[in-house]
Order: C-alpha cells, then structure tokens, then sequence
C-alpha cells in the first residue's frame, strides 16, 4: 500500500467562500482515506496563499516525497496544492519521475497515466487562471470604484469605513479636530510637532488611541484627500466624499510646510518679528539673537556686504507701529464706508448671477477640456506622464472654481464680506498700534503685507482723517531702518 502526506491549505484572505476551512478538510479527506484504504503517514497544515511559490510546508512535503517517505499525496482539491505553474509544474514532474505515485483528490479524478497528467495540467491550469482572472476582477473593480469618486481601503484619520453602504464617511469625533490640525498649521506659528501636541490635547488621537507621530501628522496635511481629491495609482481622481477643508487650506498648509523645510533651531526666547521683514538694502532675510537679555534683529547677509546694522526689539517695534498706523482708518470713515457697502450690496444682484453663471461656464470648460484630454490619452497622442500631470492640474482648478461657486452661494458676495472685515480691521490698526502687544503687531503685519488694498489705502488722502495725532507724515517706516 502506498502511504501518503495529506495536505490541507487555505489562505488567511481567501476569496472563494466556499472552499472548505482546514479542520473541514481534514475531516473530509480522513473520512476519505478509511473508504478507500489509505494510509496516512503524516498531515501537512498551511495557512497561505498558492498564488506564488515559496510555501515552505509544501516545499518540505515534496522534500520528504523526493526521500522516499511517501509516494502519494492526498487533498480535497489540486487548487489546493497549487494555484501557479511553478508548484504545479514540480508535482507533475515528481509524477514523471515515479516519485510520486498517486494523487487522490474526492472532488477529482486522476491516475498516473499520460492522460491523467494531462488532466492533472488542465486543472492546475484551470487553478491558475482562476487566480489571475479573479485579480483581474478586483483591478477592474477597484478601477470602477475610483470612476464613481469613491477611494478603496482604509478611510484616513478622520473619517471612517461605513461598511454597509460601502462608503467613507465623516468621524464624527475626529472630523472636526482634523480641520483644527490644518487651520493651526496654516498660522505657520506651529510646528509639527507642535501642532500633533496641541491636537492631541483637544482630543486627536489614532483609532486605537494613540497620540499621532510627526510622521502621520505630515501625512495628514498632505493627503488630497482632505480637501475632496485622492490618489489611485499616483493618478489624482475627484472623490465624493465630504471634504474637511478646502483646497485654499490645504495650499496654505502646503506654503508653510515648504517654508519650514530647513527651521532654524528656536530656543526658549520668542522672536516675535523674525521672519516677516526682508532688508531693503540687499533682500536678504532678517533674523534676530538674544544679547544681554535685549532681542536684536539684524541682516543676514547671506549675498553679500550689507551695511545694515542691529537694530532692538522695542525700536523695530516702533517701526512698526509707524507701519500700521498708516492703514488705520478713523472711525468716521469706517461707518460712511460700511453705509457705502450696504448699497452696493442691494444692488448688485444682476451681477451675482453673472458671477455665478461665469463660474459655471468655467466648471464645464476644465471638464470639457478633461473628456478632450482623456480622448487624446486613450488614442496615445500624449503620454501617461503628460496625462497624469495635465488632468492633476485641470482637476485642482476644477476644484479652485468649485470651492468659490460654493462659497460664493453660502455666502452670497464675497467681495462685500472681504471689504467689510478689511474695513473694520484697518479700523483696529490705530488700538493695535497703542498696545504693546508685540504679537498682535506681528499678525497684524503679516496680513497687511502692504497689497492691495492696504497699499491703496496707506497712500490714499483719507488716511490723514485718522485719530493718531502724528498720523499721515511722511516716514520710510514701512522700509528697513538700521540702527
């Protein structure tokens, strides 16, 4: 009697439902064996896919099988030996060789006949193709899946896997504090570092409870994903998923990360006004060092002679408050203004359409243009990479056009609420001048930056109606001074 190894395998992600788990095959095959009067000599147990060769269990079976231990081999199915042409291809020539003598399957026939074998071929191949088809199948799937704006996988942080209807959606407990993280980066007053820390204390924490490392917090703020992009085979594909941010954030995000790619080291002294001046003798950045217990701010003149000298924290201080009290508008003003505001908005509601019809009309341009760029992909008259970094683009305006149609219609003309806060902040310039607070005059810097319209108004006559006493003489103030 020939004595042979029984083999059973299924793969921990297998597919088919219905192939029959290990202790079933077992049961089966022992079953099997007594009705036919087989002798089992040893029972191989593996837990991996057949997909590719390598399964150590099996390869030290046909070991054993090559010494001579056993001359037969016994499993439910031949796509349980072998699902590739490697393994299959060993078995049937260990059959050539007589080495092994029988294969006994109860769903399969086969006898060590040149007919047999061939049998015994056609079934691995059938095996293998069922394989490859079923790959195939999920591509396919997947593919479909990004066609509808949906992502496959795991829902990133702050989102989640609604199973039953197979969708991502919101977290409701972590939503929100991931739209925190990207509105606290985008002040660039925070580090990574910094930002992970003081999210994790409002609440930010990974699924199974942990703090977040830098790493997954800088993942965070550049995954697409967020504001209603995600990416499928390094290819950008709009989602429909809700999006925590729009895309303007994340591009300010995107600013401060590139700014602080090289940080200086900062120690435990603020310097308040470093990184917001450049030096109008060469360009160069201004930085600042502490020097008996007095902060000092001076060129760095890095391309070259600059014969820019220090200059202390409390007089650069006073520059800026030159600086600011130059886009100060006087209460008097403020208010006409504002009147003025209000009757402009009651009529401008023909050109509120137009607006939004323009915006419309540009939507469907980049998705005209998209259908035409696809064609000419698909008939190879661009390449991929050509294809890919197109689409990236047109897809980021689509989005750029969407975001402004959206908040334009939340909340009605934008030009008329920019205004408004450009008034009552130019209004607080004069109050923000006269305190010291040197924060307050450091972000109040950084959002003048002396554009349009703060540059309109610190040239423009009305500022001289300001309350500051000294207000409206002509200073180089809003240049750097040496000391």
């Amino acid at each position: 009697m020939n004595k042979f190894f029984l083999y059973a395998r299924k793969s921990t992600d297998e597919p088919d439902r219905q192939i029959l788990s290990i202790e079933s095959q077992i049961d089966e095959l022992k079953e099997f064996a007594t009705r036919e009067q087989l002798e089992i000599v040893e029972t191989f147990i593996e837990s991996q896919t057949a997909k590719e060769p390598g399964r150590p269990i099996f390869n030290n079976m046909l070991s054993l099988i090559e010494k001579g231990k056993a001359s037969g081999i016994l499993a439910w199915h031949p796509d349980r030996l072998a699902r590739n042409s490697i393994d299959g291809g060993k078995i049937i020539y260990l059959c050539d060789l007589g080495k092994i003598k029988e294969l006994k399957f109860p769903t399969f026939w086969f006898d060590a006949t040149p007919q047999g074998k061939f049998m015994l071929n056609i079934a691995f191949g059938q095996s293998k193709y069922y394989v490859d088809n079923l790959s195939e199948n999920v591509k396919r799937g997947l593919r479909q899946k990004v066609r509808r704006g949906e992502q496959s996988g795991q829902a990133p942080t702050g989102y989640l896997n609604d199973k039953l209807n197979k969708k991502i959606i919101p977290d409701v407990e972590r939503f929100r504090l991931v739209r925190k993280m990207f509105e606290v980066y985008a002040t660039g007053n925070y580090s990574l570092k910094d930002t992970r820390n003081l999210l994790a204390q409002k609440g930010l924490v990974s699924k199974n409870g942990k703090v977040l490392t830098v790493s997954n917090t800088q993942m965070i703020l550049k995954n697409p994903f967020y504001y209603g992009m995600f990416l499928f085979n390094k290819e950008l594909y709009q989602g429909k998923h809700e999006p925590a941010i729009s895309k303007k954030l994340f591009d300010k995000c995107a600013e401060v990360s590139a700014r602080n790619a090289h940080p200086m080291k900062r120690g435990i002294n603020k310097h308040i006004f470093r990184g917001i001046f450049l030096c109008e003798e060469c360009g160069c950045g201004i930085t600042s060092e502490v020097q008996k217990g007095h902060t000092y701010y001076r060129c760095t003149k890095k391309k070259g002679v600059c014969t820019q000298k220090y200059i202390r924290e409390e007089f650069l201080a006073e520059q800026a408050n030159d600086i600011i009290k130059k886009v100060s508008l006087s209460s008097e003003w403020k208010e006409f203004m504002l009147a003025e505001l209000d009757k402009e908005q009651a009529s401008s509601f023909h050109s509120d359409a137009l607006f939004v019809q323009n915006l419309k009309n540009q939507i469907k341009s980049v998705e005209e243009t998209l259908d035409r760029l696809l064609d000419a992909h698909l008939d190879s008259t661009i390449t991929s990479e050509e294809y890919i970094g197109k689409k990236q683009k047109l897809l980021n305006q689509k989005i750029d056009f969407s975001e402004k149609l959206k908040d334009f219609e939340r909340k009605g003309n934008r030009w008329l609420e920019l205004s408004r806060q450009f008034i009552l902040d130019s209004n607080q310039a004069i109050i923000i001048a006269s305190e010291e607070n040197l924060e307050a005059k450091r972000d109040f810097l950084k959002k003048i930056d002396f554009k349009n319209p703060w540059a309109i108004l610190s040239e423009t006559p009305v500022a001289s109606l300001c309350d500051a006493p000294h207000f409206g003489e002509k200073t180089n103030s809003e240049t750097w001074l040496g000391d």
